[in-house]
Order: C-alpha cells, then sequence, then structure tokens
C-alpha cells in the first residue's frame, strides 16, 4: 500500500458522519470508522520477496464469493476468507517478524496516536467537463461568446510538438472521468478510540462513500502546526 515503513496501520469501513461533543460543550464534525478487527494474513522479509513489509486483510466474505487461491492465502494464516486486503512496509526484517500469522490486529493498536492519514477511493462522478473536474472559470457570458460558456476553450495550440507529431501532450486538462481514484487525506485529529466496539473517530471528513473500505495509519508526515502541537506535549 505504501513505500514508506509504517509503525502502525488498521483497515476499516467509513460508516458516516456524525457530531462529537468535547468536555467544555464544543461539537465538532467527525467520521466514524469500524476499524478492524483485521487479521495478519502474510509477513515478508528482505532475504525471502526482497523488502519488508506486513499484510492485513479485513471483513469476512463467503468462500463461494472468493477465489481458491484467496481462500488457501488465507487459510495458511488460519483464518476464513477476507475481503480486502493490503500491505503495509515496515523498517525492516525485525519489525515484520514482529508479526505473526493469524495474529488480531484491532483498533487499540492505535493508542496513543494523534494523528492519522487515512486513504480511500473517492466518489464517482462518471464523466465531467472542465469546469467542474478543473475548476475552469468558463468563457465569457457577453461580447458575442454563443454557446461557449463552460467550454475549454481552443487546444489546438498545445498539441504542437515538433517531430512527433501532432497529438495533444499528456497532461492537458480537458474534460473526462471525475473521482473514483484514490485519495489520501494526511494528518487527521484522533478524536476516540472506542475498543469494544472497533469503532474510531477522526476529525473532518475521509475520501469515499460510506461502507467503502479505509486504509488508516499512524501520519507519516505531519503539517508544521500539527507538528509544533505535538512537540509541546
Amino acid at each position: 500500500m505504501s513505500n514508506k515503513p509504517c509503525t502502525v496501520a488498521i483497515l476499516g469501513r467509513k460508516i458516516g458522519m456524525t457530531r462529537y461533543f468535547l468536555e467544555n460543550g464544543t461539537n465538532i464534525p467527525v467520521t466514524v470508522i469500524e476499524a478492524g478487527p483485521c487479521v495478519v494474513t502474510q509477513v515478508k522479509t528482505s532475504d525471502r520477496h526482497g523488502y519488508s513489509a506486513v499484510q492485513i486483510a479485513f471483513d469476512d466474505m463467503k468462500a463461494r464469493n472468493s477465489t481458491m487461491p484467496m481462500i488457501g492465502h488465507d487459510m495458511k494464516a488460519g483464518t476464513s476468507a477476507k475481503r480486502v486486503h493490503r500491505e503495509m512496509r515496515v523498517a525492516d526484517d525485525a519489525a515484520a517478524n514482529g508479526y505473526q500469522l493469524g495474529q488480531a490486529i484491532g483498533v487499540d493498536a492505535l493508542e496513543g496516536v494523534a494523528y492519522v492519514d487515512v486513504v480511500g477511493t473517492s466518489k464517482g462522478k462518471g464523466f465531467a467537463g472542465v469546469m467542474k473536474r478543473h475548476n475552469f472559470k468558463g468563457m465569457c457570458a457577453t461580447h458575442g461568446t454563443e454557446r461557449k460558456h463552460r467550454t475549454s476553450g481552443s487546444i489546438g495550440s498545445h498539441g504542437t510538438d515538433r517531430g512527433h507529431g501532432a497529438k495533444i501532450k499528456k497532461g492537458k486538462r480537458m474534460a473526462g472521468q471525475l473521482g473514483d481514484e484514490r485519495v489520501t487525506v494526511r494528518s487527521l485529529d484522533v478524536v476516540k478510540i472506542d475498543a469494544e466496539k472497533n469503532l474510531l473517530l477522526v476529525k473532518g471528513p475521509v475520501p469515499g462513500a460510506n461502507d467503502g473500505y479505509l486504509f488508516i495509519r499512524a501520519a507519516t508526515r505531519l503539517f508544521k502546526r500539527k507538528a509544533k502541537k505535538l512537540a509541546k506535549k
């Protein structure tokens, strides 16, 4: 899932958003996540696989809806067929060997973590024009503009590539698929952890629709303001 070493991570499912009241009466918007329990389904070491990582799985599923290879893969860890499998890099083989096949990882693994990064798949919104997809200003509404108010304008001048044909250069912002892509929201505040119900409350929104799967990890790079706040504690 990530090429950077990860100290702790867990898979979860987005339940929805609500309000959480602090002791001083302040209410803040939070996202409720069903985080875990996850199962360790594979431990990778540099000697055998070329790098150190731990694979975790989440959410039981009926065996008839899985595949034989995945059923056998999960069976090696002594668990039933799982729907979602993700991998997290660890610093070295010693860190990887700290995990065991079949080990359960609950939301309590995030105890003491102040900020997390949440990775998910954003809502797919289908084919969209440039104004909605890239926040283009659009054309003028006066001075003779006719039925061109929400278009991208001329793109031919961007297609000149001497010696390589007149193809449009890669990266040209045009109409196309909007959403349905991997999105990472960094440094979200951990508001509350309910280990009994496997619930994690984080401040603010996270990517994707309700019931979407999420990968939650301890924040790998804090914003400056939050890094200073954490250093004072």
